[in-house]
């Protein structure tokens, strides 16, 4: 293929993508935004007037970013699990797969299609939390490069539960029992700073808390963190999950069953 129709399959594959989710809006959209704004008014408002402070900050400040940094990762891997996954159940993935599109086009369509699902969600949220909290962008480039990164991050793992799932079952595994407990005990809703030394360390080997304390710092200038550091995981994470997403892409016998 030219470089002109590799660009125009994956431009394809990403408007697709995006056509999707914006054509189901209150399915995708509406629900997600109405959990997080419940969020801000149950422990930004009615438990963050009696905790005060955290970190410095206000409790409701505090906490904004993570449930900003929350709602991306949770759409980010939604949106690209139940996608492929529906493509795969439905079997035309198989012509996608058959035809000259490079593989990695292809990856990274479903992936940009992901991430606009979820930067789209953190954008409105992020306007939203406005009303609950009054903050400055500490940071806009770490801001900016951190939320992509995670969006990006969150893409690929929805593809690879996606190439890995059987049945529809399998797609809610790994948001119930990994997802959901990564993003809660990711530093969300309280500092690392209140955990005794071996919770804290423990901590450490959770992707999350170091997207949600970069994000932190670039939204309000506070982290637990130290930001070079979390950009190296999370930069290293994203490298693994790609290498190893593409192979599955490549080689997966489910794909191809």
């Amino acid at each position: 293929m030219s470089r002109y129709e590799i660009w125009i399959s994956f431009v394809t594959i990403v408007a697709r993508e995006i056509r999707r989710f914006l054509r189901i809006w209150p399915q995708t959209i509406i629900p997600p935004i109405i959990t997080i704004v419940l969020y801000f008014l149950i422990f930004g408002n009615l438990i963050g007037g009696r905790i005060g402070h955290m970190s410095g900050l206000p409790y409701i400040q505090f906490v904004a970013p993570g449930l900003i940094m929350m709602s991306v990762i949770t759409n980010s891997y939604s949106n690209v699990v139940s996608s492929f996954f529906g493509s795969k159940f439905q079997k035309n993935i198989e012509e996608l797969l058959i035809s000259p599109t490079p593989n990695s086009v292809i990856l990274l369509g479903y992936v940009v299609g992901g991430m606009s699902r979820g930067l789209v969600i953190g954008a409105i949220v992020t306007i939203m939390s406005l009303y609950f909290a009054k903050f400055s962008i500490h940071d806009l480039n770490v801001t900016i490069a951190i939320i992509l990164m995670t969006s990006m991050m969150f893409s690929l793992a929805g593809l690879l539960n996606a190439i890995y799932a059987n049945s529809f079952d399998d797609i809610s595994i790994v948001p119930t029992f990994v997802l959901t407990p990564l993003t809660y005990l990711g530093g969300v809703f309280y500092s690392t700073q209140l955990l005794d030394e071996f919770w804290a360390k423990a901590a450490l080997i959770n992707p999350v808390l170091y997207m949600v304390n970069a994000f932190r710092y670039g939204m309000c200038g506070v982290t637990d963190i130290d930001i070079f550091w979390a950009f190296f995981m999370v930069g290293i994470s994203i490298i693994i999950l790609f290498a190893f997403t593409l192979r599955q892409l490549e080689y997966s016998s489910s794909l191809r069953s």
